[in-house]
């Protein structure tokens, strides 16, 4: 497989990352942003299905509307005719070979849905512990004029899959484990993302300002907040501004 140096750049930070410790949102959101230097892409989608709901969830999104992904959430993920082909395929996949592009554009899931924020080309990897559970999923698109993805693109995410399964296992291990900490080393339990966010909630800053501040949307923040009051154990805001300034 022959790599550009600028491939080879990008794959090495890619592998960075996947080496460190982070929680599972901040793992497929700092991969999503790598990933589209990395495929040349525009957008770029990230889910975890949810087994016992019988739905995605735990999104994490870039250049992508958010009330169009609540649209998604609430109903168009359940008329998809895409992703659990692609889902079973269980390694990277082109959307056009589960389904020929005239087809899908000839859907209502692609007029009403992948349309509206220009998707047009698509990829995706999901990935799995080894057995049938699902551990999230990468979903990479570009728009009509960039083209499609190749074999080329498809071996870059093979590669990746592997670091990136490790990465998500290690954080679902890591989140029950910091809960029990004492509250010295809570601080440190915290991803570098957490902190960010607690830093900005002592700040005074709203979660859109956090937001802003980050590049990312509101309920990333959000999440983000969530998690925080599990590690550290308080419920409020407030408790938190107070034990992240001291």
């Amino acid at each position: 497989m022959y790599l550009t140096g600028s491939e080879q750049r990008a794959l090495r930070s890619v592998f960075a990352l996947l080496a460190d410790d982070h929680d599972e949102t901040e793992v497929r959101e700092c991969l999503g942003r790598s990933l589209l230097d990395l495929l040349h892409a525009d957008q770029f989608a990230s889910f975890v299905w949810n087994a016992h709901a019988g739905c995605f969830d735990r999104r994490v999104a870039l250049h992508m509307d958010l009330g169009n992904l609540d649209r998604y959430g609430e109903w168009h993920q359940h008329h998809d005719p895409i992703t659990f082909l692609l889902q079973r395929r269980r390694r990277a996949t082109c959307v056009t070979e589960v389904m020929p592009q005239r087809e899908l554009m000839r859907t209502a899931f692609f007029n009403d849905f992948l349309s509206r924020d220009g998707l047009h080309w698509g990829i995706n990897l999901h990935a799995f512990d080894g057995g049938d559970r699902a551990l999230g999923d990468l979903r990479i698109w570009r728009r009509r004029g960039r083209g499609n993805f190749g074999d080329h693109e498809k071996a870059l995410l093979d590669l990746i899959e592997p670091a990136f399964i490790g990465a998500l296992q290690r954080a679902r291990c890591m989140a029950p484990c910091a809960a029990g900490l004492p509250a010295a080393a809570k601080w440190n339990a915290l991803s570098l993302r957490e902190r960010e966010v607690a830093r900005a909630v002592c700040e005074g800053l709203t979660d859109k300002e956090i937001a802003r501040r980050m590049a990312v949307g509101v309920p990333t923040v959000r999440t983000y907040l969530r998690r925080i009051f599990d590690k550290v154990g308080i419920e409020r805001r407030s408790a938190l501004a107070g034990w992240a300034s001291r």
